[in-house]
């Protein structure tokens, strides 16, 4: 039998720093799941070693202010995207310049030298990942999925779900219940 998994990526991010540090040595406190508090002086060797540590698990230390914002930026939006309980009635735009305290035009300007790519963009790719997910579950509609990731419509949904993977949502459900079927089979011989 195949069970689905639903994970909690910001304590996995936590649990994964921490185990990566511990043997370390290094006195710290991890902030949140993108922050952390080294309460001693690093040399630049040491930073180095400890980059290289994080590294082997994906994780990369940022020093520049520019990435740091980039990320929270990130953070905001998939925390907005996960949000599937609750529809956001006010503006992406507005969200982020509220949450983050700068304007949105600033932040903008920010992810697009930082990632090479616009704010929107990456809101699409995050809502595409939420929908693969939802429609991966077998527990939604295509029209519960569109309402729950704020579509204005399910041919809206459908429109940018093909433009983004080249497949159609049915398509895409198709796609994972032929391989769901064949994993199924595969297990009762």
């Amino acid at each position: 039998m195949i069970y689905y998994l639903k994970y909690n990526i910001n304590e996995i991010c936590k649990q994964l720093v921490h185990e990566q540090l511990k043997d370390s040595g290094l006195k710290y406190n991890l902030l949140n799941t993108n922050e952390l508090d080294v309460l001693e002086v690093v040399s630049d060797e040491s930073l180095d070693k400890l980059n290289i540590i994080l590294s082997d698990a994906g994780i990369q230390i940022v020093v520049t202010q520019k990435i740091a914002l980039v990320q929270k930026i990130k953070e905001a939006i998939t925390e907005l995207v996960s949000m599937e309980d609750k529809l956001i009635l006010s503006k992406t735009s507005y969200h982020l310049a509220k949450t983050l305290n700068y304007s949105y035009r600033y932040l903008a300007g920010i992810f697009s030298e930082v990632t090479y790519t616009t704010i929107e963009n990456y809101i699409i790719l995050q809502k595409i990942e939420k929908a693969k997910e939802m429609i991966a579950s077998g527990e939604y509609t295509f029209t519960d999925i569109a309402w729950k990731l704020n579509y204005s419509s399910v041919a809206h949904f459908s429109m940018q779900f093909k433009n983004t993977t080249g497949l159609t949502p049915s398509l895409f459900k198709r796609i994972i219940n032929q391989k769901r079927n064949v994993a199924l089979t595969q297990a009762n011989l």
